[in-house]
């Protein structure tokens, strides 16, 4: 069997990355941010990605007792995943880099300095994605409603890298009674002094051992059976006079995928605890934390779909089947494309939504609520892809990918969690519905996309004038979802928004294909931005054989004739295969 070749750089294998980085990021931070993705990418790639495996192999296990019979709920991590651990928040501060000055830069990075960095690192490990970005989000939900004097420390020691200080911070909402449904939290707040006591139990603790604790709990004199009648508490592991905090894991949990880290069912025994902003007003309070986090997700599962694709490319270029490599071969061509352009729609997805997050927090209104609803459609829509993507990549592999030695079983166990952390999708698609319904957000969508279409060039006028005429079709649309009775327009808000993800992710693609043909970078974007609309206009779509024989050269980076970037609708040789179909779904 021959062996393929490992890649030495997760960096090299991502052709859209370093133009998006180029197009999005300004060059005083790129100057910073490229050496740091540079040496990212080739740690990954290695030693991060050994240990991953490894760390996967090992899961934490809990000591609820120590040898004299004292009670210490303590965690105990393999050594690969406190490697991981330092390297995620030390090394390269991926919790910290939104909230402070770090990697040379005088004032805080831009946001989409830790989603370049995270999209790199989660191509390694999952898992530890998970702590880090609670510990992030954490951070910003103290800053935005906690009395700066009561938090200040622990902010400070969320976004230290400093091993010495630094604290994780978790998010504990889900109980026994369901997670989405927040009006039914059955854990009680009762008050204590200047401070509260929190009795109840949370049955899905992501990131058990935290330092710092964000949960919800009904208070005395709250509304019944609503999420006015719940408020946000910061529940630390420690007491203020050092002491452990009343409350216990009761057990972690056996997980489908992210067995690196630790979930665990947490029992809340009159736990101290410090009320965070309005009591009445917990629920949208975290839901800020909620949202960031749900933004990560799809940035995630963007990188699973990529790490996917590298494995699968590697492996098409190794193997021979039939006198010929995989990757010579027309259907293998066709499977390896359809993934690829699905992959770059996600990236840039992600990248346009860290940009509009950062335009958001500089106060820009339009952009609050671009990303308010940007942000469930992307998590919606990319975390189902990433199962169909890496499952694709996992089938490439055949038998081997299938077996534990290989990572491709790790990455697909691992890409069915996205779908369900921070909401599962049809919890998703009725916040897109509930943004529709207080400030027509898909008109908002449209108008924005249909904008960034206006006036392109040949070659990308024809595409930019059928997605135009797709996003007027779209807010027709959803204006009788909109007029539709409650039971009617809740159950067509699963395919309407991804509907609403394929053509942003389309038109994002369009634009930037355009940018790199201004910038004299070719047009191999334009190539990829074709066949994902061709597939969007018509799943059963015929490629042209040009196309799928350009597919390797796509992944690659290398440059594409114009003759063949733009031929896609002219041309016609084989069938769409079942990815391809899957891609475009139902209407």
């Amino acid at each position: 069997m021959t062996t393929p070749e490992r890649a030495t750089n997760f960096v090299d294998t991502d052709a859209a990355l370093l133009p998006l980085i180029e197009r999005y990021v300004a060059p005083e931070d790129r100057a910073l941010l490229l050496p740091l993705v540079d040496r990212l990418g080739a740690d990954v790639a290695t030693r991060l990605t050994d240990a991953a495996d490894l760390a996967d192999k090992n899961p934490p296990q809990l000591r609820s007792y120590d040898r004299s019979g004292e009670r210490i709920d303590a965690i105990d991590f393999h050594p690969a995943y406190d490697e991981l651990a330092e390297a995620a928040f030390e090394d390269y501060a991926l919790a910290a880099i939104s909230h402070r000055p770090v990697h040379g830069w005088t004032q805080t990075p831009p946001h989409l300095a830790k989603y370049v960095l995270s999209h790199l690192f989660v191509q390694a490990e999952f898992g530890i994605g998970c702590p880090v970005n609670m510990t992030d989000a954490a951070a910003r939900t103290l800053k935005m409603f906690g009395d700066p004097e009561r938090f200040g420390e622990v902010i400070e020691r969320l976004t230290s890298t400093d091993p010495r200080d630094r604290l994780t911070g978790a998010m504990f909402m889900t109980e026994i009674s369901g997670g989405t449904d927040i009006a039914q939290t059955e854990t009680i707040a009762e008050p204590e002094g200047d401070d509260w006591k929190l009795t109840g139990r949370k049955w899905f603790a992501s990131n058990a051992s935290a330092d710092v604790i964000l949960t919800l709990a009904r208070f005395p004199g709250g509304e019944p059976d609503s999420t006015r009648g719940v408020g946000l508490f910061m529940v630390p592991r420690l007491r203020p006079d050092g002491s452990r905090n009343s409350y216990t894991i009761d057990r972690l949990k056996d997980k489908l995928g992210t067995k690196s880290m630790a979930s665990g069912e947490v029992t809340l025994n009159g736990a101290y605890a410090v009320q965070v902003g309005q009591l009445d007003r917990g629920f949208r309070q975290m839901a800020e934390m909620v949202n960031t986090s749900r933004l990560s997700n799809a940035m995630r599962a963007s990188a699973l779909m990529r790490r996917g694709i590298t494995e699968a490319t590697s492996w098409a270029r190794a193997r021979v089947v039939f006198g010929k490599r995989l990757v010579e071969q027309p259907l293998m061509q066709l499977t390896l494309l359809s993934m690829q352009v699905e992959a770059e729609a996600g990236l840039g997805m992600v990248f346009y939504c860290a940009d509009t997050l950062q335009q958001a927090d500089s106060g820009d209104a339009q952009a609050k609520q671009l990303i308010r609803v940007l942000t469930p459609i992307a998590k919606h829509y990319l975390c189902k892809r990433a199962r169909v993507v890496t499952g694709e990549a996992m089938e490439v592999l055949g038998g081997n990918g299938y077996i534990e030695d290989w990572p491709m079983a790790r990455v697909v166990r691992d890409a069915h969690l996205g779908s369900i952390w921070e909401g599962s999708s049809n919890v998703i698609a009725l916040d897109v519905l509930r943004c529709m319904r207080q400030f027509a957000a898909h008109e908002l969508v449209a108008e924005v996309m249909s904008a960034k279409l206006s006036g392109l060039p040949a070659p990308y006028a024809a595409d930019a004038q059928w997605l135009t005429a797709h996003w007027a079709s779209l807010v027709t649309r959803g204006q009788r979802i909109l007029a539709a009775d409650g039971a009617s327009g809740e159950a067509l808000m699963g395919r309407y928004t991804d509907a609403l993800a394929r053509a942003a992710l389309a038109s994002l693609l369009l634009e930037q294909a355009a940018y790199e043909g201004n910038e004299e970078r070719g047009y191999r974007k334009l190539l990829v931005a074709s066949v994902y609309i061709a597939l969007l206009r018509d799943p059963d779509a015929e490629l042209p054989a040009g196309v799928l024989a350009a597919a390797d050269d796509v992944i690659a980076g290398n440059p594409v004739p114009l003759s063949i970037a733009s031929s896609v609708s002219e041309g016609s040789a084989v069938d769409v295969d079942h990815l391809t179909g899957d891609m475009a779904g139902s209407r």
